[in-house]
């Protein structure tokens, strides 16, 4: 795929969504740190009516850590893993609330530093909380890329490298949003939504869906 094409791509992708943005629910950094955590191989959807009741009663590290793991896992029950997340957000909490002074940090070794906090975790933090061009490659975006041609890679790093190479500068920032977007609601795993898709034209997937 050619830069020109590449370009027209995401230009269509802006106006389509000039101001994409995550579907998860948080008011600060914090807020969608935890999020982000607790959305590992679970939905938005579940993640949102959890922290619907966690949030409003602790939304600090001080506070979650107060809860203790016992006391945060009655509210994030309902999550898959929530024994493993519930663990390293307590954990990270203690860390945030004694190094960091409450604050989330910005730096992507500090963020990968925390307990239940990967690669993938810190480039959504430090793209959606504080406004870095980061791309994170979940399973829509691994699978948009590779199907589009976008930027195929064979594994969710050789993906993130290629795109940080190959999406024009202008559209860096919100190219995570948007092609999670695409993965999400158009361009699904098992038959792709080819006829409503508004880069259909000049995706390069061979095997196009009505």
């Amino acid at each position: 795929m050619n830069a020109q094409k590449r370009f027209e791509i995401f230009s269509r992708l802006r106006d389509s969504n000039p101001n994409p943005t995550t579907e998860l629910n948080y008011s600060n950094p914090f807020e969608l740190l935890i999020a982000v955590i607790l959305s590992a191989q679970a939905t938005d959807v579940g993640v949102n009516k959890a922290t619907a009741k966690l949030f409003p009663v602790a939304n600090t590290p001080a506070a979650i850590a107060q809860l203790g793991e016992k006391g945060l896992k009655e509210y994030i029950r309902s999550i898959g893993l929530f024994n493993t997340k519930g663990a390293n957000i307590i954990k990270t909490c203690r860390i945030l609330r004694d190094d960091y002074d409450s604050q989330v940090p910005q730096l992507q070794q500090q963020l990968e530093s925390l307990p239940g906090v990967g690669r993938k975790t810190a480039n959504v933090v430090r793209n959606t909380a504080f406004g870095h061009p980061t791309i994170a490659v979940d399973t829509h975006i691994f699978r948009v890329a590779n199907r589009t041609r976008i930027a195929p890679g064979k594994n969710v790093l050789e993906v993130e490298k290629k795109l940080m190479k190959f999406v024009p500068k202008e559209f860096l920032k919100d190219a995570h949003h948007w092609l999670i977007l695409l993965g999400r609601y158009t361009c699904i795993a098992r038959k792709p939504r080819c006829g409503s898709c508004v880069i259909e034209d000049l995706c390069e997937y061979k095997d196009k869906t009505e």
